[in-house]
């Protein structure tokens, strides 16, 4: 089976990820993959909102590493692009990183609810107590919703990242999936399916069937995504992913060039 290209992964300058891009390209190399993208967490407005986004000043670092990785392997197809979290209010922000390096896609994520909560962080599992996972799942989605209609991402990634401890709502959330997927096909925004989500707790690929088969009803675009965190994670599961495209009529993924898009048969 010919693979579709890991457009997530990530490198050390993050601080909680192994393998520098180089290593990450030679095992793309090994499994067969014809092309690789590097997704570096972007930086936030400071750089000790938290301990694992990039910092500014590796910034040029990380884009010359992924420079020295494409000579080390001019055979693979490699892209450079960010995993920028979107919080209202840091659009300007996100546009000042855009205008940083010659990126090839943005992939917009939500982890904050709040300026002071990632809802997936494992050392904060406790701002999940005395609350409902509706009222958590809500603002998620309205946020994810947002950062479709908001023209900087040309990728949305894990878009139920919510589910990550199995906490999962009661209520029907349809209508949160589907006002999300709808602000992603106006604004032709593509929707990553990835495999990280069999490593956590939910031990499900983001996001859900109901929502991939959602999406291809609507005809939101997708990608491919391991949120490798090490180079023997690059690629990983990417036969179930397709299998969950497929499943849901999928027969094309998409490819990002200079923040361009092409549609892509899926082999």
């Amino acid at each position: 089976m010919s693979l579709p290209a890991d457009y997530h992964t990530h490198t050390p300058l993050c601080r909680h990820a192994t393998g520098e891009p180089t290593e990450l390209a030679a095992h793309a190399v090994r499994i067969g993959l014809t092309e690789i993208g590097f997704s570096e967490h972007a930086p936030m407005l400071r750089d000790d909102w938290d301990d694992w986004h990039i910092r500014l000043a590796d910034l040029d670092t990380y884009a010359e590493k992924v420079q020295q990785a494409r000579r080390d392997f001019p055979q693979l197809t490699i892209k450079l692009a960010l995993e920028v979290d979107y919080l209202p209010g840091h659009e300007d922000w996100i546009r000042q990183m855009a205008a940083r390096q010659p990126w090839d896609y943005f992939i917009g994520a939500v982890h904050y609810v709040s300026d002071t909560w990632a809802l997936d962080n494992p050392h904060d599992r406790s701002g999940w107590q005395n609350r409902d996972p509706f009222e958590v799942w809500t603002p998620y989605f309205e946020r994810l919703t947002k950062a479709a209609e908001s023209g900087l991402f040309e990728i949305i990634a894990h878009a139920d990242l919510c589910k990550r401890f199995c906490d999962y709502p009661t209520q029907d959330c349809t209508p949160l999936f589907t006002k999300f997927l709808n602000a992603a096909k106006k604004h032709g925004v593509a929707m990553e399916l990835n495999t990280a989500g069999l490593r956590k707790d939910c031990k499900e690929i983001y996001p859900c069937p109901r929502i991939v088969n959602l999406g291809h009803d609507l005809g939101v675009p997708i990608t491919f995504a391991s949120d490798a965190h090490a180079p023997d994670q690059v690629g990983m599961n990417f036969e179930e992913a397709i299998a969950l495209a497929r499943s849901a009529g999928y027969t094309h993924t998409c490819r990002f060039t200079a923040r361009r898009r092409e549609d892509v048969k899926l082999s």
